[in-house]
């Protein structure tokens, strides 16, 4: 029987390497509450960005959720329905209406071009999302951003260790936040990061992820509990230091993909900016259109499936379409993300795959049996 192959795997670092951290945490019994590796893994990510503002976090969305409540926003905020559920779950559980913006084929970020004309007097803020770590037209959006003045959080959950030229991506937009999910290229096991750029607004970040506490007497805010700790932090640690040797082996995953299955008719790969992007090869989309190919995504993933390999429809449904958001009567004129979601097979992709193994998933899309 041929062992299971999921779409994604954690990341692990030697476990000699995360022993020795938890030697020291068995002896001093500090676990949390912002402690000492906490506060290492924030200075050596703030390092690894150039960036001076940053705060690790729980987890991606309550860095998501946080960062869009420092901002005091009111009223609607553009953003994508391509996206994992946290994007739009933070928008509305800030008391905020999404308004969804439509995206482009080529790489399935918001459509720069479609966004002013969803700009009414009630918009304060853009959210959008660099989908499977593409980074979205942060230029165009910057510009539109400033002409109508208003407030740019990019969701990066999938962009970690990414630069567009030259620039870490974490330094476009007033903030961004990163997933440190086990399923991520870099993890903390769960985990994220709050990258602000204005130090009132990262000063308040800080207060609401610690219930809003400023002494042990005096409680300002209405904050959560958003903290991470020291278990997540070392892995964090560890996992840096080898980041970069496994985005090159993701990487080298990935252009096996783009090579085999580039003469494959009806699939098709996201295309991107190779002289100015440096990705981490978070994911590995394909789409399937089932005119041209013969096959629709859903009966590719049963013969995929049928081989005990787990490829992910990511993202459908989009969240526009989401139960919860059904009886709300949300913009969502959105037709390219409608039909991509309908067509997106999200193939196996991790930093120990071994070139055999994509081999075969590739002999399988291209024979359909």
């Amino acid at each position: 029987m041929n062992e299971e192959i999921y779409v994604t795997k954690p990341v692990l670092p030697p476990m000699e390497e995360y022993m020795e951290y938890l030697k020291d945490i068995w002896e001093t019994h500090n676990l949390t509450n912002v402690g000492k590796y906490t506060r290492q893994l924030m200075i050596e990510l703030m390092q690894f960005m150039n960036s001076r503002h940053c705060l690790p976090t729980v987890n991606g969305h309550m860095a998501l959720e946080m960062t869009i409540q420092a901002m005091e926003l009111s009223g609607e905020v553009i953003t994508t329905p391509f996206t994992f559920a946290s994007t739009t779950h933070a928008i509305v559980r800030n008391g905020l209406t999404p308004v969804f913006c439509d995206i482009r084929e080529s790489d399935c970020t918001i459509d720069p071009d479609k966004i002013e004309d969803l700009i009414t007097d009630k918009t304060t803020a853009i959210v959008p999302v660099h989908v499977y770590g593409m980074p979205c037209d942060v230029e165009k959006i910057e510009a539109i951003a400033k002409k109508h003045n208003l407030k740019v959080i990019y969701d990066a959950a999938h962009a970690f260790g990414e630069e567009y030229k030259g620039k870490s991506i974490s330094k476009y937009g007033d903030a961004c936040m990163f997933s440190f999910h086990a399923t991520k290229s870099f993890n903390t096991i769960e985990g994220g990061l709050a990258v602000v750029h204005n130090t009132k607004a990262l000063t308040r970040v800080y207060q609401l992820h610690n219930f809003g506490i400023m002494d042990e007497e005096n409680v300002e805010f209405v904050g959560a509990n958003a903290k991470m700790n020291e278990f997540q932090a070392i892995m964090g640690l560890c996992n840096l230091k080898h980041f970069e040797e496994n985005r090159l082996k993701r990487k080298e995953i990935y252009d096996y993909y783009r090579q085999e299955l580039s003469s494959v008719e009806g699939i098709r790969m996201l295309s991107y900016d190779e002289d100015n992007l440096k990705l981490n090869y978070s994911y590995c989309p394909i789409f399937v259109d089932p005119d041209v190919y013969g096959m629709n995504r859903d009966e590719l993933a049963e013969v995929l499936l049928s081989h005990h390999i787990h490829a992910r429809k990511y993202f459908y449904p989009i969240t526009s379409q989401f139960a919860c958001y059904q009886a709300e009567n949300y913009k969502a004129d959105v037709p390219v993300a409608e039909r991509l979601s309908k067509q997106v097979l999200t193939i196996p992709l991790y930093t120990d795959l071994a070139l055999e193994d994509a081999a075969r998933i590739c002999n399988i899309i291209r024979d359909k049996q």
